[in-house]
């Protein structure tokens, strides 16, 4: 254990800044067999079928347009009027914003509906964007749609450059909360060579966790610090009732992949049924004001999540770096069998991997749902950029997985200084595709591996 342990920190100094977390084999032994493959059906089986009932239990709670106004200088805008009508005119509700800049209105049935914001009811200096105050929407059957205006003020508004700035910041901040999740799917990537399309799952449990503790009276952080621990007993829960025995059958990475997809499935339909389709927002820290400090604004909860981010990702690094349970992760990654024959016990290290993988993850769900609410399907629509970053940076690799995260994040929020808001993810993804063009391997990624 010693030989590997000391083989992998002598490699450290040269290599584990760019190639930390090469990828490794996810199975030892025979290659598959039907017991695994059956396993694998039956799972994306049973996922299908909870797909076909998760539209049906959205579809029970009712069609709904709703949003929230809210600026970086302003905060959460009350008592603005929305208007909803048919396209004919038919007025069928007009309601006002909260204390929190929400609102909601219930429609009789899927179909198209235009939804007006009234200008005047607008606080001073307050202004809807370049797009107007109506958007004519269409809303599909069980569909809860989001509503953006795309509000204004003097502070983002009046200057270009300061705006850019702005963006910047944001785009840094959920750079980090992309990262953040990002780098435990590295780290499972690199040690298991799997590529788990179910670590959605993991963020949106953390949210929905911390969610319904802090609903009933307990302070964010306790409800955040529990949710995290959650998280990690989720993880190992995924390690050592389903991965390790496909393991140990020999499942192969195909039929692996195929699991992971199906228990995407099942974990976000099963979500939904118990959390709902609605969105929510923590009764903590849900109305703050911006603090303006100068060139751009920031609330509290934005700047105390980029912190949060920060320590905790630099805490990860060390780990990896210093510590001897980081060693022997990257001694594993490197070479499976050479750290096991050298006395290394390889499933405590994976099972150690997804612990703090889960754990991760639903920290970067609490955070996340700090500033987008907590969404039954919010995971999901992070994948694809954790997935953008891991990429970009250079697959396998932590640090990589960090700065392509960052890069993705930045990029996403101010691509809509020239794009709308609502797709602004794929900005993300454009990215990535230029990026694979100039540079397949990645950012730090090397074009061939040794060893």
């Amino acid at each position: 254990m010693t030989h590997a342990l000391n083989r992998a920190g002598r490699r450290g100094d040269r290599r584990s800044a760019r190639s930390l977390l090469p990828a490794a084999p996810f199975a030892a032994g025979r290659p598959g067999g039907r017991r695994p493959l059956i396993l694998a059906l039956l799972i994306a089986a049973f996922a299908a079928a909870l797909a076909t009932v998760g539209p049906g239990v959205a579809h029970a709670e009712g069609e709904q347009v709703r949003g929230t106004l809210t600026t970086s200088a302003s905060g959460p805008i009350e008592g603005v009027t929305i208007t909803v009508e048919t396209p004919d005119g038919d007025e069928i509700d007009s309601v006002e914003t909260d204390e929190a800049g929400r609102f909601a209105v219930d429609l009789p049935g899927p179909g198209d509906y235009v939804v007006s914001l009234d200008a005047d009811s607008l606080p001073e200096g307050v202004d809807v964007g370049s797009a107007g105050d109506t958007r004519t929407v269409t809303v599909e059957t069980g569909r809860r749609l989001p509503v953006n205006f795309g509000l204004t003020d003097g502070t983002t508004g009046g200057s270009g450059r300061i705006l850019a700035i702005q963006l910047f910041v944001d785009g840094l901040r959920f750079g980090l909360l992309i990262a953040m999740c990002a780098v435990g799917l590295s780290l499972i990537f690199g040690t298991t060579g799997l590529t788990n399309f179910a670590h959605g799952e993991l963020v949106t449990l953390g949210a929905v966790v911390a969610f319904f503790i802090n609903s009933h009276g307990v302070p964010l952080i306790a409800a955040g610090l529990i949710a995290v621990v959650v998280g990690g007993l989720v993880g190992a829960l995924n390690e050592l009732g389903l991965w390790r025995p496909l393991r140990r059958r020999g499942t192969g990475l195909v039929a692996a992949l195929v699991v992971s997809i199906g228990l995407s499935l099942a974990a976000r339909y099963l979500i939904q049924t118990f959390y709902g389709g609605r969105s929510n927002a923590y009764i903590d820290y849900q109305s703050q004001r911006a603090r303006d400090y100068g060139i751009l604004t920031l609330t509290d909860r934005d700047l105390y999540s980029i912190i949060i981010s920060v320590i905790v990702l630099v805490a990860v690094a060390v780990m990896l770096q210093r510590t001897r349970i980081g060693k022997a992760m990257r001694a594993v990654a490197d070479n499976r069998d050479l750290a096991a024959s050298s006395g290394i016990d390889v499933n405590r290290v994976i099972l150690v991997v997804w612990v703090m993988g889960g754990a991760l993850a639903a920290l970067g769900g609490v955070l996340l749902g700090l500033s987008d609410q907590v969404q039954w399907d919010m995971g999901f629509r992070l994948l694809l950029l954790m997935f953008a970053g891991v990429t970009l940076g250079g697959l396998g690799t932590a640090y990589g997985a960090l700065v392509g995260s960052v890069i993705v994040g930045i990029f996403v929020q101010m691509s809509t200084l020239v794009i709308p808001d609502d797709v602004k993810y794929v900005g993300g993804l454009l990215l990535l595709i230029v990026i694979l063009i100039i540079r397949p391997q990645g950012i730090l990624g090397s074009r061939a591996r040794i060893g």
